[in-house]
């Protein structure tokens, strides 16, 4: 066991955290589960007992030669990324941190990713295996620390996303990627109908870019891989140098677009490549395209029904980050169908019989 193994399992108290799910289990008592609370506003609120994460932390391993981690719930998403930033690694699917206090169980649990997810992948694609407390209050291991661990139902991706209802998880393991040898970030002058149509020629091309996004008449890229690729698409596409922090704060919502005003609420559309804009009623300086256009953040007053109709009609859905904002609850997902709504509480059912976990996190019913 190296030292820093060593010293993280000084922060080990899933013992601890087994015997109050136990507990919550023979008493009946709602959960709810506690990192660094820096993502309470996504989804539901959750009327229970607290159960803190955030002592159970550190890298319990690293094998930066096999790119793989494994490291506790409650380690903050900062400490984790410097421990990997010295051997010159990431976490590839470029987690938002809304705080200092962020976690990496929180991240998963969220299933959240940054600017880079369309061209690396989502959370789960990068996690090799788990431990989580069942509602009996046991421990079990699920996955591996490798990417072709296809025995049994993959519980452990199922876990990303699922916002702590099926369960605590108390250790991830990820595959990890090394950070590009060269990055350059550009900006161009575009109107909004170019941009689209430039970044679906940029898509079938070989091109190393990492994240796409488009804003009030500008189009931003970034690139990123090794130095001749980056240099060539550099010289080819153009434009103006942008400081790498602009996709920070965006990833970060630190960007100045998310500030609100009054009666407005943040809505996040997730929609099919090369989606022309929408039909709605919103000033293009309160949309912010991300993901090429797959992700875009809207700022409006707008009722949920009318996004939310909007999205479905092109196959996509509508997700509130502030269902509070206009003075009434708005149900942060869309409604489930009634088939899929079928698989989820039955998943429930079977991993979570009372309901202790987050109940109501993701939808009011279950």
């Amino acid at each position: 066991m190296t030292e820093l193994a060593m010293h993280a399992a000084d922060r080990d108290i899933a013992d601890t955290l087994c015997d109050q799910v136990r507990s919550a289990y023979e008493t009946r008592t709602p959960l709810r589960i506690v990192g660094g609370d820096t993502r309470a506003f996504y989804g539901r609120p959750v009327d229970g007992q607290a159960l803190t994460m955030a002592e159970h932390s550190g890298i319990v391993s690293y094998d930066p030669v096999e790119l793989v981690v494994t490291v506790r719930a409650g380690t903050r998403l900062s400490a984790l990324q410097a421990a990997l930033a010295d051997k010159h690694q990431m976490l590839a699917f470029e987690p938002p941190m809304f705080g200092e206090a962020s976690t990496i169980g929180g991240a998963v649990a969220t299933g959240l990713s940054g600017p880079r997810r369309p061209w690396a992948g989502a959370a789960r694609d990068f996690v090799l295996g788990t431990r989580v407390i069942t509602q009996e209050g046991k421990l079990l291991r699920f996955g591996g620390e490798v990417m072709k661990n296809v025995a049994g139902y993959d519980l452990s991706r199922l876990m990303a996303g699922a916002q702590g209802t099926l369960g605590v998880l108390t250790d991830i393991s990820f595959k990890v990627l090394p950070i590009p040898n060269a990055t350059h970030s550009l900006r161009l002058s575009i109107n909004l109908a170019d941009a689209l149509k430039k970044l679906a020629e940029l898509g079938r091309k070989p091109l190393p870019i990492t994240a796409a996004a488009w804003h009030n008449g500008e189009l931003f890229l970034r690139l990123e891989g090794g130095n001749s690729s980056v240099s060539a698409t550099q010289a080819s596409l153009g434009g103006e140098p942008l400081d790498a922090s602009f996709w920070t704060s965006l990833r970060d919502h630190t960007h100045d677009f998310f500030q609100l005003s009054d009666g407005q609420a943040l809505w996040r559309l997730s929609l099919p490549p090369h989606t022309s804009p929408l039909a709605l009623d919103i000033p293009e300086a309160d949309i912010f395209y991300d993901w090429a256009g797959c992700q875009r953040w809207v700022k409006t007053s707008l009722d949920a029904s009318t996004l939310r109709a909007a999205c479905a009609a092109v196959g996509g859905h509508a997700t509130c980050y502030t269902p509070h904002a206009q003075g009434g609850a708005v149900d942060p997902f869309t409604p489930l169908n009634t088939v899929v709504e079928k698989y989820h509480r039955n998943l429930k059912a079977e991993l979570d019989a009372h309901g202790i976990f987050n109940p109501g996190r993701l939808y009011a019913a279950f």
